[in-house]
């Protein structure tokens, strides 16, 4: 769930997780987008798909493609989008000093290259600009996938200058926000923020093997 309300002077943590704490006694529910987390008697800590019955839970709702920490995807192996958006990606690398590897990893973990993707909380296109993040990047059109792609990569060069170039602590803050990064002295511990910078680590590797390959084939 990676959604950005972005300000260079002030960084408001966005996380969309609702805790529910409550004691339930009604029939489980089935809900295809959210994840239920709670403890099991023996103590481990388990996800489902269902209300759980007669015990606190906690309700995790997800938006980004990456996030949700019970996905089916193979990110070892699901398909890479290679030459997609190729112009748009090379300007935003060069103007940014960014690697096109990250850039389309964090593309693919946020909306699957999915430039009308639109979140719940209204983050929206390909690297999914929360309307404020957008007007502040000067994105006047976040459905525009150049200007989304631009926008976007200017806000990930901000998050990794701001971390001394690690990729995981930006990652993390672009999905839970710089604040919530900061008030953890890390990656946050959530499982949605876990899951998506591991993601976005295996992503990257593959883009960075595939695109070298590609170059070198060619060159």
């Amino acid at each position: 769930m990676s959604r950005h309300f972005f300000s260079w002077t002030s960084w408001v943590s966005p996380f969309v997780t609702v805790i529910v704490l409550a004691w339930m006694s009604t029939e489980p529910v089935l809900a295809a987008d959210k994840v239920y987390q709670y403890t099991q008697t023996n103590g481990v800590v388990a996800f489902s798909d269902r209300q759980p019955l007669n015990r606190p839970y906690r309700l995790l709702k997800f938006d980004c493609y990456a996030c949700n920490p019970t996905s089916t995807v193979n990110w070892s192996n699901t398909r890479l989008f290679l030459a997609e958006y190729q112009h748009s990606i090379s300007l935003a690398a060069a103007a940014h000093q960014l690697e096109p590897a990250l850039i389309r990893a964090v593309i693919h973990a946020e909306s699957g290259f999915k430039a009308d993707a639109v979140s719940r909380q209204g983050a929206r296109g390909l690297m999914q600009l929360m309307p404020k993040t957008a007007k502040d990047l000067g994105v006047k059109n976040s459905f525009d996938s150049h200007a989304n792609i631009l926008g976007g990569s200017a806000y990930l060069a901000k998050l990794l200058q701001s971390y001394q170039g690690d990729i995981a602590l930006a990652s993390a803050a672009y999905n839970a926000g710089p604040g919530t990064v900061s008030k953890y002295a890390g990656i946050p511990p959530y499982a949605e923020t876990k899951a998506y910078v591991k993601r976005v680590q295996i992503l990257l590797q593959r883009y960075r093997r595939q695109l070298a390959a590609t170059a070198q084939s060619t060159g």
